[in-house]
């Protein structure tokens, strides 16, 4: 196995399997997601951090993006999500999710993980984190 830090991760290999992993972290986004009056008129600072996991052989020998898991396609479809408003953080993680794999088939799995800083929890908390692991079925 060979591992190369920054945004792309080259060469997990098995015998027959070469999977690689894109990385985009810490995305900031301001939003009005909570159960709280004040949430959803003063927003919080979100971060966000997704993994997603592919195949990219191709992309490596064509140097063609329509080869490759476009990352500015996942940063936006983080954002776009993030904009919509809702309650619970778990309902905007499975948003982000479900169009993370419906509009890049070559996912075969990612991490996502979903940071509200200085929740309103009532103590000092630098943030709550939701973290959701998932293949594609």
């Amino acid at each position: 196995m060979t591992f190369s830090k920054g945004l792309v991760t080259v060469n997990v290999r098995n015998d027959k399997l070469t999977m690689e992993q894109i990385i985009l972290k810490n995305i900031r986004v301001r939003s009005n997601h909570g159960c709280l009056v004040e949430e959803e008129q003063i927003g919080s600072d979100y971060r966000v951090d997704l993994k997603v996991t592919a195949d990219l052989g191709k992309a490596r020998s064509t140097d063609a993006l329509e080869d490759t898991v476009d990352y500015v396609s996942l940063n936006r479809i983080v954002v776009e999500e993030m904009a919509v408003r809702a309650q619970l953080l778990e309902v905007v993680a499975d948003r982000i999710v479900k169009r993370v794999f419906a509009e890049h088939h070559q996912v075969k799995g990612l991490t996502l993980k979903v940071a509200k800083i200085n929740p309103p929890i009532g103590g000092d908390v630098a943030e709550v984190v939701l973290k959701i692991k998932e293949k594609r079925a």
